[in-house]
């Protein structure tokens, strides 16, 4: 099967010839894997790790002049501004303006200059889907909770949908109207070949959720329920990424009509991997699942052959899986350990 074929039976639950297998993974990881295999392709990388993955298509920015800033900070169309933060596992990029952060009233949201989908130029996105088919197309990218956390702060939306539901359904509103006609535009442009797009946040924390099912329920199912329809009426498929023990909102999101979970941090909450596949496998295609808090980065490679057996023993069990790691592999993780995982993977993922 080629890697679209693969991708896509997995992900629509039926049996393809192998466990497909993707990648994340950090710049520094990049470059080390650059060095280990003697060549800067990141094409040619792929191919010796034996990676499907998934190819991105995208309009091009034409709106405002984004402002540049001294010392490396830089900001984005949101108003959103990074600066590089190195820590001892590699170089981040850390938010450091909140743009919304002093708003009080949904009044104040007006001064805010919010983006528009008219600031982009969908036209080469079918020319870029055209030009990828032996890869699954991956497209557009949904995320209310996360941008409410990055315009407000992350202590201050988290208040704010306690404290002040009436400026937090104003500001989520707003990133959900501009989210809404952003994808209308991008998956007319895709002309049907778009296959899978985000409808992605991060919920869960290392033990449980970082707001209660019944936050959920108020301020984003609904407008969940909207762009999941968005995409499944243009033949789109809907991945789900959420970091930690996101667990207790998952009959929610299958019920909104998730079909891909990502990155399946099943240590964060200690879920049986087993019991995760029983349960929902027969409903979700499962994206990741390597463990990259200690096995990837601190583990010897027996030990990451062991894990990626694991997951091939239990969430590769009928179909439906992908295999990758948890999330970007870090920095501090050795090469012999990243060639563990994909061969291992390669060789023994085979139905």
């Amino acid at each position: 099967m080629t890697s679209r074929e693969r991708t896509l039976a997995a992900i629509d639950g039926s049996m393809p010839d192998r466990i497909p297998l993707d990648i994340w993974a950090t710049g520094e990881v990049w470059q080390k894997l650059q060095q280990h295999f003697g060549t800067k392709d990141i094409g040619e990388i792929r191919q010796k790790l034996h990676i499907d993955g998934f190819a991105g298509a995208g309009p091009t920015y034409v709106g405002p002049q984004v402002p540049t800033h001294p010392d490396d900070v830089t900001e984005d169309y949101w108003g959103m501004r990074y600066k590089p933060v190195q820590y001892k596992t590699g170089l981040y990029s850390e938010q450091c303006l909140y743009p919304l952060a002093e708003a009080k009233t949904p009044a104040d949201l007006d001064e805010y200059r919010w983006p528009s989908p008219d600031w982009f130029d969908f036209s080469p996105v079918r020319g870029q889907c055209e030009q990828n088919r032996e890869m699954p197309i991956e497209a557009g990218y949904y995320a209310p909770f996360y941008f409410f956390n990055k315009l407000r702060g992350l202590e201050q939306s988290l208040m704010d949908l306690a404290m002040n539901p009436e400026l937090s359904h104003a500001i989520i509103d707003r990133i959900c109207e501009f989210f809404y006609g952003f994808s209308e535009r991008l998956f007319d442009a895709g002309g049907g070949l778009i296959d899978v797009s985000q409808l992605t946040d991060d919920f869960g924390m290392q033990t449980g959720l970082m707001i209660s099912v019944e936050m959920f329920d108020e301020y984003f199912d609904h407008h969940y329920r909207r762009a999941a329809r968005l995409m499944k009426d243009h033949g789109i498929r809907v991945f789900h990424h959420d970091d930690g023990a996101c667990w207790d909102l998952l009959p929610r999101l299958l019920d909104i009509g998730i079909d891909v979970l990502n990155p399946v941090q099943y240590k964060c909450g200690d879920i049986d991997l087993a019991w995760l596949n029983n349960t929902y496998g027969e409903r979700l295609c499962f994206h990741g699942g390597v463990d990259n808090q200690d096995i990837l980065p601190f583990g010897s490679p027996e030990e990451v052959i062991a894990e990626v057996r694991h997951c091939i023993s239990t969430l590769g069990v009928g179909g439906g899986y992908i295999l990758a790691p948890c999330h970007n592999i870090q920095a501090v993780t050795p090469v012999e350990n990243i060639i563990a995982l994909y061969e291992t993977a390669f060789e023994e993922g085979r139905y």
